[in-house]
């Protein structure tokens, strides 16, 4: 059976990262049996410093989207056979715009922004002995800001930040339009990772101004709520 290594439920989601949720929701719009081991410390076990990773009978493979491939061709339910070559082109695309542009936007909106960093810090460290948890969380805080100014993303403005969200989300609401899923008549794996990032910043019980501009849409809305009642 297959073991997804994951941070674990957080903010009424069943994992706060994307990537974990983004394999996690593939798992189980394919109906591939699996495990999940939910632990903070699973960080320190992953191959490449980051989750998710799975452990497929022995076979080690980290980093959503080459997990994901690996699950394409190693189970007997692929979602995109259906596609043609054109909607797999649109499904890696869009896919890849979420990954590495959405996801910084949702980083920014949850580790810099004075109103949400509480309830971060509480989340992810809080457990933490004392003085460890006064110390560490300002210290990796500081690295994820540093890191999104040399991403690029940190050295626009909290309204230019907000501006590029809205273009994401609109140009995902666009192409949802009034669909049930976003290519096909059945999901497939663009669904999986919009969903992920989706449910990042619609479903979780954060309430900061990026969450706010996310539940204006409301197929994008509707589309969360319904992922989440037939798959969760």
């Amino acid at each position: 059976m297959i073991k997804l290594y994951s941070f674990g439920e957080n903010f009424s989601v069943i994992d706060p990262s994307p990537f974990v949720l983004k394999v996690d929701a593939y798992l189980r719009m394919a109906n591939i049996e699996y495990e999940t081991i939910a632990s903070m410390a699973n960080l320190k076990k992953a191959p490449k410093g980051k989750l998710p990773f799975i452990d497929d009978n022995g076979v080690i493979i980290s980093d959503s989207q080459l997990i994901i491939e690996h699950l394409k061709q190693h189970s007997a339910q692929d979602l995109d056979r259906q596609l043609t070559a054109q909607q797999r082109a649109i499904c890696y695309l869009v896919t890849k715009s979420l990954d590495e542009n959405l996801y910084f936007i949702l980083v920014y909106s949850r580790w810099c922004r004075d109103d949400s960093w509480p309830l971060i810090k509480q989340a992810f460290f809080g457990q933490m002995p004392f003085p460890i948890k006064q110390i560490v969380p300002n210290i990796l805080r500081k690295k994820v800001i540093k890191g999104l100014h040399g991403q690029g993303l940190g050295r626009h403005s909290n309204s230019e930040i907000q501006q590029m969200l809205k273009q994401n989300l609109q140009s995902l609401s666009d192409l949802l339009a009034d669909k049930q899923y976003f290519i096909a008549d059945k999901p497939c794996s663009l669904d999986a990772s919009a969903f992920a990032f989706l449910a990042a910043f619609i479903l979780v019980d954060l309430d900061n101004p990026y969450n706010q501009i996310a539940r204006q849409y409301s197929n994008l809305v509707d589309y969360c709520n319904s992922i989440q009642q037939r798959y969760y």
